[in-house]
């Protein structure tokens, strides 16, 4: 599998303990499948490092956008990591994650009508590399300095995202 994680240098060598506590697998390193992703949403003067990945004999958790993922990211939010996995795979939670959770807790909508909201927009895949035995099977290939920004594609896949949004809303609240 090779997949790709964008940085502001070259990581030859990736420390899977300098990520925060509190990200959505937890403390990991993390890359995404997804090169079209990983280009549109870096930043200017970034570094997309590229590897190649073997699962074998590793325990791998794959998530689908569903409430075990949910409750799973929720926890880790609160540096909470109840799994105890070599690599953690699935989608990357929106950024109103917290915003529906504020939302659910105050009973202004039900936990179905919370899930409706988290599947709204693209799915992008992240890939939490998360122990030692999985970081050796991890190679790196090269890095590769990004150029152009694709701010256009961004901002209309964020317009679209949010469009969506609103009408997932609007059912909820009818």
């Amino acid at each position: 599998m090779i997949l790709y994680h964008t940085s502001d240098t070259e990581i030859k060598d990736p420390d899977i303990f300098h990520g925060r506590k509190n990200a959505d697998f937890g403390q990991g390193f993390y890359l995404t499948p997804d090169k079209d992703f990983t280009y549109r949403w870096a930043k200017k003067d970034a570094v997309v490092n590229i590897y190649e990945f073997k699962e074998t004999d590793l325990d791998v958790k794959v998530f689908k956008r569903s409430k075990e993922w949910f409750e799973y990211i929720f926890n880790n939010r609160r540096a909470k990591d109840s799994l105890n996995k070599d690599v953690i795979i699935g989608p990357i939670a929106n950024d109103t994650i917290f915003e529906t959770l504020g939302v659910l807790s105050s009973g202004f909508i039900k936990p179905e009508d919370a899930m409706k909201l988290l599947k709204v927009g693209p799915e992008y895949i992240q890939v939490a590399i998360k122990t030692e035995k999985a970081k050796k099977n991890l190679r790196f290939i090269e890095s590769k300095k990004i150029e152009k920004l694709d701010d256009e594609t961004k901002q209309k896949e964020q317009d679209e995202y949010l469009k969506a949004l609103s009408k997932e809303l609007e059912k909820i609240m009818d």
